[in-house]
């Protein structure tokens, strides 16, 4: 009995020792850094060498990186070199390499093939034919009320909603114009809450066509654009009365010029009325000229062709739908680039064209456009985006073998509104899991035992992934609601934001979901780190945190690998 005694003691104290000596779980693994660099110079590479350096001397062992692997397969050999040459860097420095591609948002297939866009409805638009085409007749034109801002009352100028008044900001210009005696000057604006730089004016519209907002504009001293923006300058329509955001855009303006024509496209939707801005929106520096603002229907500019955007070109009183290559050449924008910088093509009528000269034609097609920036989002249901897809995890799989995928698909502003997503009689928030749940199947099919992350907002109620009856997202036809509902359980989701996100982290924490944090965002200090940190440590799951800068500011990278050390390896 004592033997079996002592034997029981032995075993429990080696077994005790060696729990006591075996090293124990890291807290918070994943500790990484964001990098971005598109391998045309061999600089890219030496960037993002000492990038990796720094992250290892100071604690942190991994990198997220975007390097054109959304257009892997047409780059070319020099490329390929530069891709293993930062991987043989990583690798000699212990930084493991995240690649982070497929962004249904940002556009990821447009490379491939531009018609992949997502589409947005014209519905009936009046075309009419002549001798040898049918060309755009708008039902009736859009009334901008003192489009030349000739005509003034005191300090006010006829017509627009905003300003209230001139003043300091926005000015009435007698010496410099493009059309007329006058012209809107705005000056000052560093100095002045943002509204008191915009000009406001609601318009009629018919629902459910395209029209383009344009001006000439003149600029002198202008700031130069910040990182992620074109300028200081905004354009903006918005649907009447419940303020849905139609277009939100920097035109691409040069801080100095001449006066230019400023063209900016947007669909109506279900609209009848819609009110745009212009103005001042950031920048402190500089003043800007605008005259002959208009408002005009456009025919097939951008047009789609693709399955899940058809054309359909019927005659008004025959109700006959004629055929493409039968009665009209095929329809395509050779000017393809989802900007309004261009005219749109016209019908092109065929020898034996039973369309004949004076009817009058509805024509509906679908176009796409450019949002925000310079961002164009992807069909997700169109099957050949898929295809192109599958065909960069694989290249990148081979060319990098990475154990870790993340999937950019964040800011998601357009889709649901083509022929392709309306057959599929889903919900937005399934389209998008879905979508989402096939790339992770890709990544899969390239490595088994792949780790796959993806970014949170569109799957976040809290975020853009919103619940509430009424809530827009800026092109979107439908809600995100629920999409966490449809996406594997061990993906894991990067939580992002300049603010501390708690309550997004326990949204994931709760359904079971791993987090890790995209902290810091370009901030003069790490304050908001240690926010982050205390987050992550009184929520389950969380693996990790991240340096999370898109302009390049990695001044403060050493401290914050410093900072993480400190906080949980001591």
């Amino acid at each position: 009995m004592k033997r079996n005694l002592t034997i029981f003691l032995l075993a429990l104290f080696v077994a005790t020792f060696l729990s006591a000596c075996a090293p124990t779980e890291e807290r918070f693994p994943y500790r990484w850094v964001r990098m971005s660099r598109s391998l045309n110079s061999d600089s890219d590479v030496d960037e993002i060498g000492e990038i990796a350096r720094i992250a290892s001397e100071h604690g942190l062992n991994g990198m997220m990186l975007s390097a054109s692997f959304s257009q892997i397969d047409g780059q070319p050999p020099e490329y390929f070199t530069r891709l293993a040459r930062v991987k043989e860097i990583c690798d000699g420095y212990g930084i493991e390499i995240v690649p982070i591609f497929l962004s249904a948002g940002y556009g990821s297939g447009l490379s491939y093939d531009k018609n992949l866009a997502a589409g947005l409805p014209v519905n009936e638009a009046l075309f009419v034919a002549q001798e040898k085409q049918a060309v755009l007749e708008p039902d009736h034109e859009v009334e901008v009320v003192n489009g030349g801002f000739e005509n003034y009352q005191g300090d006010e100028v006829r017509g627009y909603s905003s300003p209230s008044k001139l003043g300091d900001v926005v000015v009435r210009d007698q010496e410099v114009s493009k059309e007329g005696r006058f012209s809107l000057r705005f000056e000052n604006f560093g100095k002045y809450p943002r509204e008191s730089g915009r000009l406001k004016q609601a318009v009629r519209v018919h629902p459910y066509r395209a029209y383009v907002l344009s001006c000439w504009m003149k600029t002198e001293g202008m700031d130069p654009g910040r990182p992620f923006s074109l300028g200081h300058i905004r354009f903006e329509v918005l649907g009447v009365p419940d303020g849905r955001r139609l277009q939100y855009h920097d035109p691409e303006v040069p801080t100095e010029t001449d006066w230019m024509r400023v063209s900016v496209g947007f669909n109506s939707w279900n609209y009848e009325e819609v009110e745009f801005s212009i103005g001042a929106w950031t920048g402190e520096n500089g003043r800007f000229w605008i005259d002959d603002l208009q408002i005009n229907e456009v025919g097939l500019v951008n047009v789609l062709r693709r399955p899940g955007t058809p054309v359909v070109v019927r005659g008004e009183k025959s109700e006959t739908v004629y055929e493409e290559g039968k009665d009209y050449a095929q329809i395509v924008d050779p000017n393809l680039n989802h900007r309004f910088d261009h005219e749109g093509p016209a019908i092109e009528l065929l020898s034996k064209s039973r369309i004949r000269k004076g009817e009058r034609l509805r024509v509906s097609w679908y176009h796409s456009m450019t949002l925000y920036q310079r961002q164009v989002s992807v069909c997700m249901s169109e099957p050949k985006l898929y295809d192109i897809w599958r065909s960069q995890v694989q290249l990148v799989a081979e060319k990098l073998a990475p154990k870790k995928y993340f999937l950019s698909m964040d800011e998601i502003r357009a889709g649901g509104s083509c022929a392709a997503c309306k057959a599929r009689n889903l919900p937005m928030g399934e389209i998008l899991g879905d979508c989402a749940t096939k790339q992770y199947q890709m990544i899969r099919e390239a490595n088994p035992q792949a780790e796959v992350f993806i970014w949170s907002d569109m799957f976040d109620p809290h975020h853009n992934g919103q619940q509430d009856e009424g809530e827009y997202y800026y092109l979107v036809d439908g809600r995100f609601n629920g999409a966490w509902k449809h996406i594997p359980k061990d993906m894991v989701i990067g939580v992002w934001g300049r603010r501390v996100k708690t309550k997004n982290l326990e949204h994931f924490s709760q359904l079971g979901f791993k987090t890790i944090a995209a902290a810091y965002y370009d901030t003069d200090d790490l304050d908001n780190v240690d926010a982050w940190l205390e987050a992550l440590e009184s929520t389950p799951g969380s693996l990790g945190i991240m340096y999370t800068t898109w302009l390049d500011k990695y001044e403060l990278l050493g401290d914050f690998g410093d900072l993480i050390s400190q906080r949980f390896d001591h």
